[in-house]
């Protein structure tokens, strides 16, 4: 991983787990209790949502997990870097994969099961077929900081900020950008609640290492039975084809890690 790829990353996790996170418990600890905590943000659909009908791939995911453990699910909602310190979470879903910036802030992670990256999304009226054929002068709505503001500033594209996947996904919508720059979940998830203007994945970041990554749980200095306990649950959803199913609900693939 690059050294700017891995500050970025670095920094998202702390801003995850906090740097002073909670004791951890052990996988007997969490039996005891009855429960497996997770914490999610409470309105960050596709991922996660305090909605019942939909409460997102993460929490569903967290669900199949704790159910595999034996316990139930405790959810924490949490919004920003200062309540992830206090809420005392167990686990979080669609950890960065990278064992060397996880052990930086004490953390592991399990066996990885899903593959993200960064896409990008272009209307269904766009003639685009690749990045290449964006104009100069037309815009691309990034996440502020983000390694595709950077990836796409380096190569002379203009981008317009925006601080959710959610903002992009609208802007598109509304013609106030030419293409979104967002993950493949948040671009399966507008197409699905937006039948009637759906939007089109081009070719953009395939080969660029930094903007494709795994995705794993990650978990707060677990005992080594935690991990292994999750890793076996993992094992057997994908086997199943629990997480393939949880995904597809909302308009997501499973993609297998590399």
């Amino acid at each position: 991983m690059k050294p700017e790829m891995r500050r970025v990353t670095l920094v998202i996790l702390l801003m995850l787990f906090g740097a002073t996170a909670a004791s951890a418990r052990s996988l007997e600890a969490i039996r005891e209790r009855g429960a497996l905590t997770l914490c999610a943000h409470p309105n960050a659909l596709p991922f996660a949502s305090r909605r019942d009908a939909d409460p997102g791939f993460q929490v569903e995911i967290a669900k199949a997990l704790a159910n595999q453990l034996g316990v139930s699910l405790e959810q924490r909602w949490v919004v920003n870097s200062f309540q992830y310190r206090r809420a005392d979470c167990d686990i979080v879903l669609d950890a960065i994969a990278d064992r060397a910036v996880l052990a930086e802030v004490g953390l592991r992670m399990s066996r990885p099961y899903q593959r993200s990256s960064v896409a990008l999304a272009v209307g269904a009226n766009s003639s685009a077929a690749s990045l290449a054929d964006l104009r100069p002068g037309q815009r691309v709505g990034v996440q502020v900081g983000s390694i595709a503001s950077m990836t796409l500033s380096k190569r002379g594209v203009q981008t317009s900020p925006f601080v959710f996947e959610d903002e992009i996904m609208d802007a598109l919508a509304k013609n106030e950008i030419d293409a979104a720059a967002v993950t493949p979940a948040a671009i399966g998830w507008f197409n699905q609640v937006h039948p009637d203007a759906r939007v089109r994945r081009i070719p953009a970041f395939e080969d660029d290492p930094d903007l494709n990554w795994n995705v794993a749980v990650g978990m707060v200095s677990p005992d080594e039975k935690l991990r292994q306990g999750l890793d076996a649950a993992l094992e057997a959803l994908l086997a199943n084809g629990t997480l393939a199913r949880i995904y597809a609900h909302y308009n997501v693939e499973l993609q297998s890690p590399k």
